[in-house]
């Protein structure tokens, strides 16, 4: 961890250093390294949860929770991947604990689909419609279009989308499968 401050000047600050190297100085309990993680992800965090869930209060403890596992547990990214994708792993399983005690997930989930905000995946499926993928994906069935959202474009495992979606976890396994069988027929 030393490394990390190697060249660091009051005049540079942080915003020179890669998330990497801030994840690092966390470690190392760096306040200022936590802020610049902070001042760089909490925007396009809290826009991507708050099109996944209409409760500002309830994004906002996700995003803080986020932020809060962060400084406590810094050794939680390995060094792989993009700390962003890290960040935003955390931050969903952070909403989801914050949706878990709430009453009926699939009617908030209902309240969502009508909000005119889109999310990023919808975005991205509404570009590739007219692909063979797009219209494969449209005629899924909602249900199979919603576990395919959340354990492929959110990346939650089994379990998590099973929460999500209050469903059984050997119904999203069930339905995933049937979803890759007609995405695959489709596609032939």
């Amino acid at each position: 961890m030393g490394e990390v401050h190697d060249g660091w000047s009051p005049e540079q600050g942080y915003a020179a250093w890669s998330d990497a190297q801030l994840v690092d100085a966390v470690g190392a309990s760096d306040r200022g390294a936590l802020h610049e993680l902070f001042a760089r992800h909490e925007p396009w965090l809290a826009t991507r949860l708050s099109r996944r869930c209409a409760d500002r209060a309830l994004v906002d403890t996700a995003v803080q929770d986020t932020f809060l596992a962060v400084w406590r547990k810094p050794q939680g990214w390995r060094g792989e991947g993009d700390v962003a994708a890290w960040l935003w792993g955390i931050a969903v399983r952070s909403l989801l604990h914050q949706l878990r005690p709430r009453a009926n997930v699939l009617e908030r989930l209902r309240n969502l689909r009508s909000s005119p905000a889109t999310s990023a995946e919808e975005e991205v499926l509404a570009r590739v419609e007219h692909s063979d993928v797009g219209v494969a994906f449209a005629r899924l069935s909602p249900d199979l279009q919603a576990v395919v959202q959340a354990t492929v474009l959110d990346g939650l495992t089994t379990r998590e989308a099973a929460a999500l979606l209050g469903i059984p976890s050997g119904t999203v396994k069930s339905r995933m499968s049937r979803a890759r069988t007609e995405l695959r027929e489709a596609l032939l």
